[in-house]
């Protein structure tokens, strides 16, 4: 029996923004198709029956918990989120695509004084705590949830750890790149017992969304 025949349905979260819809564009390629979700509208869910998915936008922050509880069967998170909140689901697939990398920023000139405690602003204190700590560095985290670069400005901490994609906004702030911790990138992800109950059909994502990465490279 062909996929499209089967009467399960497929549940995805998808992150909302310009990389859900990048996300949506790889989907609909591997032939999982929602005309509807392209409609000028404030809906959430979209379902199409025939084809035998159902996608509903998502904060990104929250995509892998809605994976891990199992409201979605397969999701797109970036991997800063996986490692920062460990969510229990099979990390099944880099999607290369929403790239970054997570770094370290000071003001310019910044020297680190290793006799000092390190004061470091982030909103993600495990990211920070596990990089440190595999280097040995005493720290200090200065948990924050925006506007993290005014930080070191004005002097609530010395260095920064934070999503960097351009630099832009870090050079107009007068701070720079110090230390590149780990790239960043999309991941497709899957709760645990839908990926065995659900296996045929994830299957057909992973294989058709990998062809359609290893395509561009």
């Amino acid at each position: 029996m062909g996929w499209r025949y089967l009467k399960t349905m497929l549940n995805v979260a998808l992150p909302k923004g310009r990389l859900g819809e990048k996300v949506y564009a790889m989907f609909e390629k591997a032939g999982f198709e929602c005309p509807a979700i392209k409609e000028n509208n404030r809906k959430l869910i979209f379902e199409n029956e025939e084809v035998g998915v159902r996608y509903f936008w998502v904060k990104p922050s929250d995509v892998a918990i809605y994976v891990e509880r199992g409201a979605a069967d397969i999701g797109v998170a970036g991997k800063d989120i996986l490692l920062e909140y460990a969510p229990d689901v099979y990390e099944l697939l880099d999607l290369d695509i929403g790239k970054c990398r997570m770094a370290v920023a000071a003001k310019r000139g910044f020297r680190d004084d290793k006799q000092k405690t390190l004061r470091v602003a982030t909103k993600f204190g495990k990211i920070a705590s596990n990089y440190y700590n595999s280097i040995g560095r005493d720290i200090d985290i200065i948990h924050l949830n925006g506007s993290i670069e005014i930080a070191p400005i004005l002097n609530l901490s010395d260095v920064i750890v934070d999503i960097v994609e351009t630099g832009t906004t870090l050079k107009e702030n007068n701070l720079e790149v110090i230390e590149t911790i780990v790239p960043i990138s999309a991941r497709l992800i899957a709760n645990k017992s839908s990926f065995k109950f659900k296996n045929e059909l994830i299957e057909k994502i992973i294989n058709d969304i990998t062809s359609q990465t290893e395509a561009k490279k």
